[in-house]
Order: C-alpha cells, then structure tokens, then sequence
C-alpha cells in the first residue's frame, strides 16, 4: 500500500461527485486521496448514461470521444395512448456515454492535478474527536489502517453510510426514492439512433417512465424508473414492455443494472465539522427524469472550491464549511427543489390525463417545464384536474 497516513482531504467514492470534488482539492495545490470499495471504477453502473457539455465545462474538461457512444439530437416521447411528441433540435445536443470509461477517465484527470487513488478500499468507520471528524478507519483487501484528515468528503452514493456514522440524517423514506432496473441490450430495432425514447404511463411504469438510451446502430441501454411503493418490480413491469414490444424480438440482454434512485428529499444541510456530502449522497439529483451525473459534477467543483477555501483559512467547521449549502442551492438546489414539485404532481396524474397532456405539449412547453417554470405546468394540471373530475364522475 502506498498510500500516507495524513490528508488534507480524503474523498470516499471515486464516481463523478468525488472525482470532480478532488479535481478541484487538487487544482489548488492541497493533498487529497480518493478511495473506493469497487475494484474497478465505473462499475457497477446505475445510470442511463446520457450526457451533455455543459457540466464539463463548469470544471474546466472537454469531451473525449473515447467515451461517447452515440450522439444525440433530440427525443421521442410517447403517451399512454401511443401518441408520440417528437423533440429534434436539428443538431447534436448531448450524447450517451460508456460510465465505465467515462470514470475512470474523470479519476485520471484528478490525479494529472495531484489527487491520489486507492480502490479496493472499504471504509469500514470514520475517526471522530470532539465532535469533528477527523479521517477514517478503512481495509484495503486484509489491511486495516486509518487515514487522518481535516476534512472528510462522503461521495458514496445514495445509501451514504458515512454520512450516516457522521450523524448526518440521511432521507430513507420510499417516498424520495424510485426503484430503478436497466438491461444493455444489443440487436434491437431502433427507431432513430439519435434520439432517445420516453414511454410514460401507469399501467408500463407507475409513477415514473421507461427509457430507450441508444448506444449505437442496435444497441441501446432500456430501462424503467418507478415508485419504489409498488408492489411489483421494477424488472417486472420493464420485462413486460420489452416482451410486447416487436422491436426487442431479436434483442440480446450484455448488461444487467438496477438499484434505488434517490429522487427528492434533497439534504438542507450537507456539512458538518470536518465532513461534507456530495453527489448522489446528499440527493443532488434532477427529481424529474433522474439524471445525476451532471448534478454530481456541478456539485463537486463546488464543494471542492469551498472545502480549499475553508481549509486556507484554517477553519474546517461546520461554519467554516457552510458556504457549500449556500453556493450549492443557490445555483442548482432551488431548482432541483422546483423540479421535485413538478414530479410530484405528474406521478399522480391518470393514464387519461398524461394523454391529454401529450395533447397540450410542443416543445417550448416541455422545455420549460423541466427547467423548471412551474407556472407553466400549474395551467396545464388545471386543465388535467377536469379529466381527473370527469374520471371519477364517470365521464
């Protein structure tokens, strides 16, 4: 093990969040390691893999084409009653990407800055003196050590247990979590490569949607996101789809992912003394169609700058620390908050009524709704709120 017993910083979890959050330690010339129980980064992947520039940007990278799997010009969506909604931009707009080369490649630029990495390594407690966090105990394959530092970053994904062994209170009702399930599949008949598709309802996904991501000229990542209050699986109600669906007959299932998506009940205070929460672990994701990987890294350029600047000035207190909450909701956390009203009310909405609204949108509407104009939508659930009376009238 090459790894030092002391850090100004030490980051648990090697995805997007942590990897941008050490980007930015390292760029300021402080000393950071970044560890990870998975073996190889990337893997295992929970996400759709749909991407764009825009995060990139904000932490000073360029895309690489090594992975970018197949670029993307806009998106069909259908209704319940199969209408279909085409978005074409007439031009790229964002592309899917390979998660697993993607993150390895983000943890590579960390360590070009000076970040240092250890996978294999399972974080097993947090060192704690007089109400600070102060490093943590961990094991690499049988070694057991602990790791100092004046400020611990909790990258760990949804289910944080550093967050956690901190005392941080973590939302863990179902109401803020959707179960999701993925297939990769390949030999699937695509209906246009660049586009992704959006099936809404809720007999195919309660509460939620399924998703055809493509990856290339057959293959594509298909997946569904749903209230993690059915009764039924996620895996069920997707299996369903794709057996009654023509273009999956000569699929081929390479890749199987799922797990819980943490969807609202975003965490209002994400510090503490000598600790922070980032990514998928404070809930910083886009509540309306799930996407995290932009927020992770968005989050993580922020966090980094404010956990440099607090340790420049010497004070790694959850005061001193507090400039992240700030910064954070007022950039993204607002309007994440928004968007969490927003998919609060469409969840409700009948299968009756998500056709009537397929009637009312064009483009201009959608885009304003999922960025998160709820004024807009407000009109359009007024009108839905008729078809809901005239439902349960009998009309």
């Amino acid at each position: 093990m090459i790894i030092k017993d002391e850090y100004d910083v030490v980051v648990v979890g090697a995805g997007p969040a942590g990897s941008s959050t050490a980007l930015a330690i390292a760029r300021s010339g402080l000393d950071v390691l970044i560890v990870d129980r998975n073996q190889e980064l990337g893997c295992p992947k929970r996400c759709g893999e749909g991407f764009g520039d825009y995060a990139l940007n904000q932490i000073g990278l360029k895309r690489n084409e090594k992975w970018v799997d197949q670029y993307i010009n806009g998106a069909l969506l259908y209704a319940p009653n199969g209408e279909k909604i085409v978005m074409d931009y007439g031009k790229d707009v964002g592309y899917i990407i390979d998660r697993k080369k993607f993150d390895k490649w983000l943890a590579l630029e960390a360590c070009k800055a000076g970040a240092q990495i250890q996978t294999k390594t399972i974080v097993d407690d947090i060192i704690k003196e007089n109400d600070f966090v102060k490093g943590i105990h961990a094991k690499f394959l049988s070694e057991h050590f602990d790791i100092r530092a004046k400020v611990v970053v909790a990258a760990d994904g949804a289910e944080s247990t550093i967050a956690k062994k901190a005392g941080m209170k973590i939302p863990s009702s179902p109401n803020f979590f959707d179960s999701g399930f993925q297939y990769e599949m390949a030999g699937i008949d695509l209906e246009d490569k660049k586009k992704l598709e959006f099936y809404f309802g809720q007999k195919i996904a309660p509460g939620g949607y399924i998703w055809i991501f493509p990856k290339g000229e057959d293959r594509a990542n298909v997946g569904i996101g749903i209230s993690a209050k059915n009764s039924k699986t996620a895996k069920a109600y997707l299996d369903k789809f794709i057996k009654t669906n023509r273009k999956f007959e000569r699929g081929s299932i390479i890749e199987v992912n799922g797990g819980a998506i943490p969807l609202g009940g975003i965490i209002p205070d994400m510090v503490m003394n000598g600790l922070l929460v980032v990514g998928d672990a404070a809930h910083q994701i886009n509540p309306l169609h799930g996407g995290g990987l932009a927020e992770s890294i968005i989050a993580g350029k922020i966090a980094g700058t404010v956990i440099s600047d607090a340790i420049a000035k010497n004070d790694v207190s959850r005061r001193g620390l507090s400039n992240y909450n700030r910064v954070w909701w007022k950039e993204r956390g607002n309007k994440l908050k928004n968007l969490e009203k927003a998919k609060t009310l469409f969840e409700k909405l009948s299968d009756r009524q998500l056709n009537t609204l397929a009637n009312e949108l064009d483009k201009k509407k959608i885009e304003e709704i999922t960025s998160g104009n709820l004024s807009k939508l407000m009109k359009l659930i007024s009108k839905l709120a008729m078809v809901g009376i005239k439902e349960k009238l009998g009309f």
